[in-house]
């Protein structure tokens, strides 16, 4: 598909805080700038507590919602406190995204050394939905997207790409 032009997908922003709302949640807001500049659509976009079973219940929602084909999450998955995304998110995955943690590791490596290492970022496709949970960082949500997630969620992108995946996963099953 390298001279079609980029197929949009419809993505879902979750941020998982206990003291972040619409007004403070640049993390979410950074994605939802960048996903829509790139030419996708926003799905849908929530706030929730760091919670495993809320976390989950939203996720669960949008796996099960044919109109929603990639889930960015952003929070909850370092090692303080009540951070919980990437034991909520993991029971839910079909397949794991292993080279998705790694690389962004080293992206982030660059920016923040040896930190990165308390990065439990992950990723994996749930139901032909793919899921990427990223830090909650701004910062970490743009080294994610400008890093791997634009070329990756990209239809044009080669060799290959989770966008054609999804596309192609999607037509085989929603007939």
């Amino acid at each position: 598909m390298s001279h079609d032009a980029m197929i949009g997908l419809k993505i879902a922003v979750l941020t998982v805080s206990d003291s972040r709302d619409e007004a403070t949640d640049r993390s979410g807001q950074a994605l939802v700038q960048r996903l829509e500049d790139a030419g996708h659509q926003l799905a849908d976009k929530q706030i929730v507590i760091d919670d495993i079973y809320r976390i989950r219940a939203v996720l669960s929602q949008w796996i099960a919602d044919p109109e929603v084909q990639v889930v960015l999450t952003t929070g909850g998955t370092g090692f303080t406190g009540r951070d919980s995304t990437p034991e909520a998110v993991s029971v839910l995955l079909d397949k794991r995204i292993e080279g998705f943690g790694e690389l962004f590791r080293q992206l982030s490596w660059q920016e923040i050394g040896s930190s990165t290492v308390q990065s439990r970022c992950l990723g994996g496709m749930a139901n032909r939905t793919v899921i990427f949970c990223l830090p909650g960082s701004t910062g970490a949500c743009r080294t994610a997207w400008d890093g791997i997630l634009a070329e990756q969620l990209d239809s044009r992108h080669k060799p290959c790409n989770f966008a054609n995946l999804v596309i192609a996963e999607r037509g085989q099953h929603d007939h």
